[in-house]
């Protein structure tokens, strides 16, 4: 009886953090939230955050709860070895449970444990092209997690996921949107100015975005600005 009131309990929260999670207005705030969740949710998780490879060469943390995940990330990316590059890398949950006894990475453990990180837990959270991320739990104990953290944490990092996509969807679709209407104004300033067609007035932005080397969305924004044509 105590189990199933155990996985309704577990239900029950993760069903908040699904809420919580999409509530947020854009992506960074999702991912401050899905860190902030996971230190109340994940049994043994201290500190969290997230590691994120952009065209698998440029590493940041793009969110976390303190400066212990940014300070042991800038170390797994100083030595080039850790569970959350292993993580996002190789296997989708990497659990490092004393530092102290680490032989998969001995240069980045010795250093960890000098920041007060003894034991850590990772998940891989998402996979889209060239571009990774990772959620990354540390604790100051030793064997901090355990099965049950592996387990609520799969869990967590499978919602933290589908919360994350839906926002940066949102974020591209606003800015798509956001696009088309600069490059509608700035049509049609070059069809007032200049009597032009919809079609001649786009050929116009088109010529003048490659001969000033500015993406077209920069260029319709400057002469929407300015009122000028931007040269090279």
């Amino acid at each position: 009886m105590a189990k199933d009131t155990t996985s309704d309990d577990l239900a029950a929260r993760l069903n908040e953090v699904a809420r919580a999670l999409h509530r947020q207005g854009n992506a960074q705030e999702t991912l401050d939230e899905i860190v902030r969740a996971a230190v109340g949710t994940i049994p043994g998780a201290k500190h969290a955050g997230i590691m994120t490879i952009v065209g698998k060469r440029e590493v940041r943390t793009v969110a976390a709860t303190d400066d212990v995940p940014r300070d042991v990330d800038q170390l797994q990316f100083d030595t080039g070895q850790g569970p959350c590059l292993t993580a996002l890398y190789q296997q989708k949950i990497v659990s490092a449970p004393d530092l102290g006894e680490e032989s998969r990475w001995p240069v980045f453990a010795g250093r960890a444990l000098r920041l007060d990180v003894a034991s850590m837990l990772s998940f891989r959270l998402f996979v889209a092209g060239d571009d990774l991320g990772a959620l990354n739990l540390y604790s100051a104990d030793t064997h901090a997690f355990d099965d049950e953290s592996e387990h609520v944490g799969l869990l967590f990092a499978g919602h933290a996921a589908v919360a994350l996509a839906t926002a940066q969807e949102r974020e591209h679709m606003a800015e798509a949107v956001q696009t088309r209407d600069l490059i509608g104004q700035a049509k049609g300033i070059l069809m007032e100015r200049h009597k032009l067609t919809a079609d001649q007035a786009f050929a116009v932005l088109v010529r003048a975005s490659q001969q000033a080397n500015l993406k077209l969305r920069d260029l319709a924004e400057r002469l929407t600005s300015t009122g000028e044509l931007p040269t090279r």
